[in-house]
Formats: structure tokens, C-alpha cells, sequence
């Protein structure tokens, strides 16, 4: 078990024993995740020296941050950039494509109008089937983007994907507030 504390310094894919790329497998990644914790749980290092009790929270953390990095699909791209030298967190690059930038309005002003459309929720259910369209779309240039090692253009549709999950989470929001 100790042995396994120092091995985990690795980036996620290797410390899940996943391959590199998009396409994930979710069970295995759930799988290793359970093996990590059990592996390198705090509890199982109650009796160690103060400095083993320590570490064993850090790798807790790292293990629990790689899950949720490895998880989610925009993370995942964002995490699998990184790694090419790409930081978009925090960043304030700019979406350069004036046709999405036009859509993405259109898809605001039809968020904002769906309290006052004749009828809410279907209004509501056309504008979650286009953001899931959407993001599926870009889901897939990204990964043939990503596989032809097209960094730029893989982080632009990252940058664009970010637009399409606020939308979503805003709509998911608003949609709340209406079953209050």
C-alpha cells in the first residue's frame, strides 16, 4: 500500500491506466478510481508517521481531481491540451468565428424570451435538443481535431464547447426556477 503512494505522480490517464485520448473508457475509469481510493485512503495510513498521513490526503485529493478531470468531457479535452502545452483555464482568448458568435446571440435572445413564449416548455425542450446537437457536433470535430494533433484548432472548439455548457446550465437553471 505504501509503495502505491509514491507511484501516483503521473498524469490522469496513466494513474487510471487509461490510453491517452478523448474516448474514454467510463466503467474502467469508475473501476480504477474505487482501487485508487481503497489503495490510498487516509484511514489506511492511521498508524503511519505524520508526513505517510499527509500524503495520503494529497494523493486523495489528486486521485479525486484526476476522476473528476478524466469525467467529464470538457474537462477531459481541456486536461488532454494541457498536456500539449495548451492552457485554456483562466484564459482570455477570444472566439474568433463570427458565424458562432452570431449563433451563440441567437441562442441567448431565445433563452431569454422562453419565460414569455406561448409555450415554455417546449420552447424550452427545441433549445435543449439544439445545445445537445451542438454539443455533439463539436464533441466530434474535436476529436478528429484532437486525433490529427490540430491543437489549435482542438482548443478553439473547446473554447466554443464552454459557450455551448453555459448555455445548458443556464437553461437547466431557468428550468428549475419554473418547477419551484
Amino acid at each position: 500500500m505504501r509503495r502505491e503512494l509514491h507511484r501516483l505522480t503521473m498524469n490522469y490517464f496513466e494513474l487510471f491506466g487509461l490510453p491517452l485520448g478523448f474516448e474514454i473508457d467510463g466503467a474502467a475509469l469508475s473501476s480504477r478510481y474505487r482501487e485508487l481510493q481503497r489503495a490510498v485512503h487516509p484511514d489506511n495510513f492511521a498508524s503511519a508517521r505524520e508526513q505517510e498521513r499527509l500524503m495520503a490526503v494529497q494523493k486523495t485529493a489528486e486521485i479525486n481531481d484526476a476522476f473528476q478531470t478524466l469525467k467529464s468531457p470538457l474537462t477531459r479535452a481541456e486536461y488532454l491540451l494541457r498536456l500539449q502545452g495548451l492552457e485554456l483555464r483562466g484564459e482570455s482568448t477570444t472566439i474568433k468565428d463570427p458565424m458562432f458568435l452570431m449563433e451563440q446571440l441567437e441562442l441567448r435572445e431565445a433563452l431569454a424570451e422562453l419565460p414569455d413564449s406561448a409555450d415554455p416548455d417546449s420552447a424550452a425542450m427545441e433549445l435543449e435538443a439544439r445545445l445537445t446537437a451542438d454539443r455533439k457536433q463539436m464533441y466530434g470535430e474535436f476529436q478528429a481535431q484532437y486525433d490529427a494533433q490540430q491543437w489549435e484548432a482542438a482548443a478553439d472548439t473547446v473554447r466554443k464547447l464552454k459557450f455551448i455548457h453555459k448555455l445548458e446550465d443556464e437553461l437547466s437553471l431557468l428550468e428549475e426556477q419554473w418547477a419551484l
